[in-house]
Order: C-alpha cells, then structure tokens, then sequence
C-alpha cells in the first residue's frame, strides 16, 4: 500500500497532523466514489445498472449531500486508526528487524496487515456505523449521526452487532498482503532499475499498483463483511442487502448461488477509480502541510518551495534547530548591546 514516508525533521504532532489532514481531505473529495461501492457492496437498489447510473440514482433518491453519507464517521475513525496502526507497526517491525536494523520486505508487508487488522479491531464499530449510515436513505433515515448509530447499534442488537463481519478482516489481511508483496517484489523487473533509484513519481505509480492489485484480491472479503455490517431485519428492506443469510459461509454462498460470483466484486470499478485520485491528493496534501511545518521548524526559506534554509543542519531535529536559533538569537542580542556601552 502506499503510505506517507516519515521525516525527522518533523515534530510527532507535526507528522500525525499532516497525516490526520491529508487524510481527511483525500477522503472527502473521494466520498462519492467510495459511497458508491459501498452502495455496490452491500447491493442497495442504487446500484442495480452500474456504476454511472448509481450516480445518477444516488442523486435523484438522496440529493447531493447523499453523496457525503458516511464520511464524518470516516474521517472520526481515520486518526484513532493511524495511531494505533502506526504504534503497532513500529512495535512488529522492530521485533523482526536483525542486528543491522534491516527486515525483508516481506516481513515488513506481514508486518503492515498485521497492523491493519489491529488498528480495525479498535475502530471497528465505526466502520459498521459508516456502512448502516450509507445504506440507508439519508431523506428517510434510520440513524442520525454516529453517536445515534452506535448508540440505537448497540441498544437494540447488541454489543456482538458492533462487530459483525470482523473476522473477514482477519482472512481479507493475508490476501492483501500477498497482493502487495507481489507488487513490491516485481517492481525493479517492471522499472529495469534498483528500487532506491525509484522517483517519486515511481513510488506513486508503485503504491498505486499495490493499493489496486491488493485490494482486488481481498475484495470479495470487504464485499460480504459490508453485507453482514448492513443486514438486519428490523430495517427496511433488510438494510438495504440484496441476499439474506444467517453467517458469513452462508453470506458467501447465497451470493454465488442467486447472483453469481461475479457479484463478490460490485462496486470494484468505483474503488479502482478512486485509488489514484485518493493517494494523489492524499500524498500531494501531506507534501503541502510538511512544507509549512519544515518552513515553521527552520528548515526551509518558504512554505511554498523545498529550497533549504542556508546554514541549518538538516540532520538536526526540531527541537534542536529551535535551541540554535535560540542561541544565535541571544548572542546577537548580547553583541548588540556590548556595542552600545
């Protein structure tokens, strides 16, 4: 998957904003597209012609803010999942790395599902409040809100509800990971060149790959756990599923069974079509908000270009290039006023 590389310069407040921000914005442009697949996913009527004319369906039945169903609850879930992913990321990889500090690149991937897995199991909840609040009818709702989600959720189907399809996560992470690893282990043959002279533009195009080959792997999975996240009898239409079942095998095969296995992939044209404009505007918003924070940290002469502050080390951390300045500062201070007496 592609993910923001870390700079030291920057301060742990710092990254995790410009991550958090990053994040936030690349979501809400995409929204649409990614209520869409949902739509897909679960089988509401929206999404019965395909993928243009669920646009049009959305719309027609929902307004143009149904298109943005979700995505609070979305961005919410977004940073308590970024820091506990992150936390657990760093703690698997520094177990697995050898006495140089080096872990393959397999290990790394393993590593980065296992993560996955565990930041999902402590925001789950949120991620079935997202799928009932998108397939419902935002004109005519069943839910208000997030906290009402969870809360109604919880109240009348109990605590296990909250954590309905969570297992296909777990079962989704190992083909995602072999997705991945047969992208990353196949990119110096795809580029004729060593993977540290990659450009950026490269590693883009790479994560790009990573993020599409993944996902089409794992997506059957995501398909029936958003089913399952969705079904329940006492809404309408069953929650807006197209087939009903008792479990997750049961999910499986009453999909095959009454349309087809072709169905396991709904929605996969609009989630192939959100990933590139999702990591550009994700990466190109991280790059922007890194700028303005090495410019406030002293490493660069503007926040709108990369050229470096002259006579500042760039090795330094934040608090060390401020302890400079602050010495420069006060010398300057003391040798004008030695000049005056």
């Amino acid at each position: 998957m592609a993910t923001v590389k870390p700079d030291d310069r920057l301060t742990n407040s710092q990254g995790f904003m410009c991550v958090g921000f990053a994040g936030v914005f690349s979501k809400t442009v995409t929204s649409p597209l990614e209520l869409v697949k949902i739509k897909s996913q679960v089988g509401t009527f929206h999404c019965k012609k395909g993928f243009l004319h669920s646009f049009l369906v959305v719309y027609q039945n929902e307004g143009l803010r149904g298109f943005w169903k979700g995505n609070l609850v979305s961005c919410l879930r977004l940073f308590p999942y970024s820091a506990v992913h992150l936390a657990t990321y760093k703690h698997i990889v520094h177990l697995h790395m050898d006495e140089l500090g080096y872990i393959s690149q397999w290990r790394a991937i393993l590593a980065g599902g296992l993560a996955g897995v565990s930041a999902a199991l402590a925001t789950y909840p949120l991620e079935v409040a997202e799928t009932r609040l998108i397939a419902q009818n935002c004109r005519e709702p069943t839910y208000r809100g997030v906290v009402h989600t969870l809360s109604k959720i919880y109240q009348t189907e109990g605590l296990r509800t909250l954590y309905s399809g969570f297992s296909l996560t777990v079962l989704g992470a190992f083909p995602f990971s072999i997705g991945c690893y047969a992208v990353y282990v196949n990119l110096d043959k795809l580029w004729r060149e060593p993977q540290f002279r990659f450009t950026p533009l490269q590693n883009f195009i790479n994560g790009c790959l990573a993020a599409g080959i993944a996902q089409t792997f794992s997506y059957p999975f995501e398909t029936v756990k958003r089913k399952m996240q969705a079904q329940n009898p006492r809404l309408p239409h069953y929650g807006g599923a197209d087939v009903h079942f008792t479990g997750m095998l049961d999910c499986f095969r009453q999909v095959i069974r009454n349309k087809g296995i072709l169905t396991l992939w709904s929605g996969i044209t609009a989630n192939m079509v959100k990933i590139v404009p999702y990591f550009g505007l994700l990466f190109s918003c991280f790059e922007m908000c890194k700028q303005v924070c090495l410019y406030r940290n002293g490493y660069i002469v503007s926040p709108l270009s990369y050229k470096l502050a002259p006579g500042v080390d760039q090795s330094m951390g934040p608090t060390e290039v401020e302890e400079v300045k602050r010495y420069l500062k006060n010398k300057s201070f003391q040798s004008q006023q030695g000049s005056r007496w």
